[in-house]
């Protein structure tokens, strides 16, 4: 049920499926009507329209003959996106480490205090929420927004993956100490080291994802 706040409906709508389609709750290939999706969210058929149409510019649903087909996200796209994370994110890294100030450093060393914290409680929900304000804290330290713009939805986008692995101990256990390197590197001001291991660390995720499937 979509509730009705100051962020328009179709906006909630389009957020809404869209989390349910990268969490794996709408399978590829399953069929989302409009009639479906009414009722389900207990909205009129407008917003539903305009969140359908996004959600195929992003490429995560299709048109067919008896309704929208979920695509998700294919072993291409994952390929292609932990390709230009893995590049990106090493650049970011570097640029945080020359531009952060004290009072970003902070937020930055809070998420990774709170994910360790939250690993020794085995609460995966939370490991996962602070891994994304780890990341979201290094966009924005590398002073860019159009590196933010553009990491941001493609970090969204392998939720799924990212859950799986959180709830793997092993790899949390691992991702926790290489985000405690990439922190150090980033308040030691060291852009090289910053940057190596960043890069590392998406490759070491995408591989224990793909060593998963």
């Amino acid at each position: 049920m979509i509730e009705h706040k100051t962020v328009s409906l179709a906006d909630q709508v389009f957020e809404h499926l869209e989390r349910d389609i990268l969490s794996g709750k709408y399978t590829k290939g399953e069929i989302l009507t409009e009639c479906r999706l009414c009722k389900e969210l207990g909205v009129s058929r407008t917003p539903i329209r305009e969140a359908l149409r996004r959600l195929g510019q992003e490429h995560l649903i299709e048109e067919s003959g008896k309704g929208s087909v979920v695509v998700g996200i294919t072993q291409k796209d994952l390929e292609d996106i932990f390709l230009i994370r893995e590049s990106l994110e090493s650049i970011v890294a570097s640029l945080a480490a020359k531009n952060h100030t004290q009072e970003q450093l902070l937020i930055l060393k809070e998420a990774l205090d709170l994910q360790e914290f939250y690993l020794n409680r085995q609460n995966a929900d939370q490991i996962r929420l602070m891994d994304n304000k780890f990341h979201n804290a290094i966009y924005k330290l590398s002073g860019s927004m159009t590196f933010y713009d553009v990491l941001l939805p493609l970090h969204k986008k392998v939720q799924k993956y990212r859950k799986a692995s959180v709830e793997d101990k092993n790899r949390a256990v691992h991702s926790v100490e290489e985000h405690r390197k990439i922190y150090q590197a980033i308040a030691d001001r060291d852009a090289e080291t910053a940057s190596k291991y960043a890069s590392q660390h998406v490759k070491n995720a995408y591989k224990h994802i793909i060593g998963k499937e």
